[in-house]
């Protein structure tokens, strides 16, 4: 159980590290509204969302905080990971979400009303950054997930003997 709880929590940890330095090298290449094409129609172009996915929602970010901080504490604490699979998809949900609130807390003119760094750009789809990736990735995993049954563990054919700690077959 504390190796999973560890599998979630370096998962979550690396998330908001890449997060996070690919925002300051997004601003510091793309500040002075350069872009930069990778291939085909992806290309690097600094925007700024102070509201929900796809932009909505302008002008609540304090409100989208505080319900992220909630999420996230919620992954970190109360959901079962009993898999390493689901502890590295819960990692991933929570370092995304852990990413994006660190830049409402601390990219704005006041506490809680910073905007989240967006650069990756597809050009047919919103903007967006690596903890968005990894929100969407990891949910959307998660949810397939549950929805696939659980594969019933198959029993063992042979059993070890009360203390004889020999199989059957070794018999």
């Amino acid at each position: 159980m504390k190796s999973l709880r560890a599998s979630t929590a370096l998962t979550a940890v690396t998330i908001v590290v890449a997060d996070q330095a690919t925002k300051h090298l997004a601003l510091n290449a793309l500040g002075n509204g350069r872009t930069i094409d990778i291939v085909g129609s992806l290309r690097f172009n600094l925007a700024f969302n102070k509201g929900m996915a796809f932009a909505k929602g302008q002008g609540i970010g304090p409100i989208i905080a505080v319900v992220g901080l909630i999420v996230v504490a919620y992954l970190l604490i109360g959901l079962r990971r009993d898999t390493k699979p689901g502890a590295v998809l819960v990692g991933m949900v929570a370092g995304g979400a852990a990413g994006n609130i660190i830049d409402r807390l601390f990219r704005g003119d006041a506490w809680l009303r910073g905007a989240v760094v967006d650069f990756i750009d597809l050009q047919w789809w919103p903007i967006f950054n690596i903890a968005d990736a990894a929100i969407v990735l990891g949910a959307g995993a998660l949810v397939v997930a549950s929805l696939v049954p659980a594969r019933p563990v198959a029993k063992a054919e042979s059993r070890i003997e009360r203390g004889s700690g020999m199989t059957k077959e070794a018999e």
